[in-house]
């Protein structure tokens, strides 16, 4: 069981260090309806990873059938350490490189015109749409579903990966609804160092998440 709670708590920790999740939210809290705006973000982001959760660990603790961390499990996370290495080769490829110009994502261009719904719907697309989000919040589903847990068990473990997962969107949230008068100059501060290190932070986090994952996998293959 610890063993899943922890490879569950990886997969969660890498999801909550999404620079997008904190930039759109920032972004959001600055609009008109700033307030609602952001909320709804964070309910979109959380409910997406929710859903992807509830679908997810069922259906691995189902095909468990009550094993503890049987060896399809290990095959999996071997291979979700393999994507994560290609999705930071891809972003090594694709990285700023000078002389390069690359534009803001679609979404910025009508963030100024956003409504609750269009929030809620730009934070459940920016977790479920986003290949490594995707990844992580399903191979923490499986470490869930697969670590031998009772169904209270298992209900525990999903709401700390849902809190723990949602952090990108809900820290700034809060910030801006108990930080004060300084909180829009800290909000600002925190958008601008994503947005400068963006690149180098999801290249650090895909390979530092891909090792990860693979020794875990390859040791419990080995035992």
């Amino acid at each position: 069981m610890g063993d899943a709670v922890g490879r569950m708590l990886v997969s969660a920790a890498g999801i909550a260090i999404s620079p997008m999740a904190l930039i759109a939210t920032v972004l959001l809290l600055a609009t008109p309806r700033g307030r609602a705006n952001g909320a709804a973000f964070a309910v979109g982001w959380t409910a997406a990873l929710t859903a992807v959760a509830a679908v997810v660990v069922p259906l691995a603790s189902r095909l468990a059938a009550g094993a503890v961390a049987p060896d399809w499990s290990w095959w999996f996370e071997l291979a979700v350490g393999g994507l994560l290495l290609l999705l930071g080769a891809r972003q090594w490829r694709d990285r700023p490189r000078e002389g390069r110009v690359h534009g803001p994502p679609a979404w910025m261009h009508s963030v100024d015109r956003s409504t609750p719904a269009r929030s809620a719907a730009l934070g459940a697309t920016l977790l479920a749409a986003d290949p490594k989000n995707l990844l992580l919040a399903v191979a923490a589903a499986v470490a869930i579903g697969t670590g031998g847990t009772p169904a209270s068990g298992r209900a525990g473990a999903t709401a700390l990966l849902v809190l723990i997962g949602s952090l990108g969107a809900l820290l700034p949230l809060a910030v801006h609804l108990h930080g004060g008068a300084r909180a829009p100059r800290r909000l600002d501060e925190w958008k601008a160092w994503a947005a400068t290190h963006n690149n180098a932070v999801l290249l650090t986090l895909l390979f530092v998440l891909a090792a990860s994952h693979l020794g875990t996998a390859l040791t419990g293959l080995a035992g």
